[in-house]
């Protein structure tokens, strides 16, 4: 028997159900808040937290991941949810919504956590909810998920291997997403996520093994406060770099991949187009667990404005990114 909650009090259901329980039961059914959090000029540490419920195991985790100090860093925080599925806390790593869209705080645990936080999250555009996407592998539900983006400024101290490190003025974007995501299952994922003066320029694209598109939204969100324009068509021409700039093959598993470069075009709802020239580094791998992971970038568009980005990518046996890639279970097609 699932037991009521405190927010099954409140005037917030949308199915007749307890909110701990979702629709459809599903194994990969997950909620998560990710912060990524970097320098300006991307030229230095950069870290990525996480803090996600999944209602099929009936436990809360936490993520502490990125490059300190040129060290790549991964921790991992969890809980069983004992009857409590919707407080934001894993004991040594929190997340509190201060106001919605608007602040958030970020706490980790030094004593504990791979990387301590005492953060706070501050928001510089409007967020952007992407409208719900869905992927299948014959009748599995492999991706089946809503998402919301919104960039933001950060505050406070950051703390691995028993240094604390001052955070001021870094930027980066914060996402809420819900629903079901196979992640090792979809052929191509790519999020990215540009931070200039004036706004973020972001998007979510996932690919068949051929190159067959089969989502794609995201939006250009201005710094002033304006509502986002949404992006209604992205090309991608990008590789992987190994460690002396040159374009490499993934491989199996990535050993040769230390950065990543190429362009992307963005257009917007009304016909701007906007192509952005971007290289970097591969900071934090998904490997083992996945293939593929996350490079922090800087950024050039084409109308001169420069800044900084995370590129996310990730896949297996995608024909371009990951062609030679070993996953189990059937992909979509």
């Amino acid at each position: 028997m699932t037991r009521p909650g405190p927010l099954d009090e409140l005037f917030v259901h949308q199915t007749p159900q307890l909110l701990g329980q979702v629709e459809p039961h599903h194994p990969y059914w997950r909620e998560s808040y990710f912060f990524d959090l970097h320098r300006p000029d991307a030229a230095g540490d950069v870290v990525f937290f996480t803090l996600a419920r999944y209602p099929a195991a009936q436990k809360m985790d936490s993520l502490q991941m990125g490059r300190v100090a040129g060290e790549s860093v991964l921790g991992l925080l969890e809980r069983p949810y004992g009857g409590d599925a919707h407080t934001t806390d894993v004991g040594a790593a929190r997340v509190e919504v201060v106001t919605p869209f608007e602040e958030l705080r970020l706490w980790a645990d030094p004593a504990v956590a791979a990387i301590g936080l005492d953060v706070t999250f501050r928001a510089r555009t409007e967020p952007y909810a992407l409208r719900r996407g869905t992927m299948r592998a014959g009748d599995e539900i492999v991706w089946d998920q809503s998402h919301i983006l919104q960039s933001g400024t950060y505050t406070g101290t950051y703390t691995a291997a028993g240094v604390t490190y001052d955070i001021d003025g870094w930027v980066g974007q914060r996402d809420h997403s819900w629903g079901i995501r196979d992640h090792g299952r979809c052929p191509l994922w790519m999020w990215l996520q540009l931070q200039f003066d004036d706004g973020f320029l972001g998007v979510w694209h996932w690919e068949l093994p051929d190159g067959a598109r089969v989502y794609t939204d995201g939006c250009w969100a201005p710094a002033d406060r304006s509502e986002p324009i949404p992006v209604v068509d992205f090309r991608h021409d990008l590789a992987w770099r190994g460690a002396d700039g040159a374009a490499v093959g993934y491989g199996t598993g990535g050993e040769a991949v230390a950065g990543l470069g190429g362009s992307c075009t963005f257009t917007l709802r009304g016909g701007q187009s906007i192509t952005v020239e971007a290289a970097g580094r591969f900071d934090r791998p998904y490997e083992p667990f996945h293939r593929g992971g996350l490079s922090q970038m800087r950024v050039r568009a084409d109308d001169g404005r420069e800044g900084s980005a995370i590129y996310e990518i990730t896949g297996a046996r995608h024909h371009r990114y990951f062609p030679d890639t070993v996953v189990e279970g059937i992909l979509p097609s």
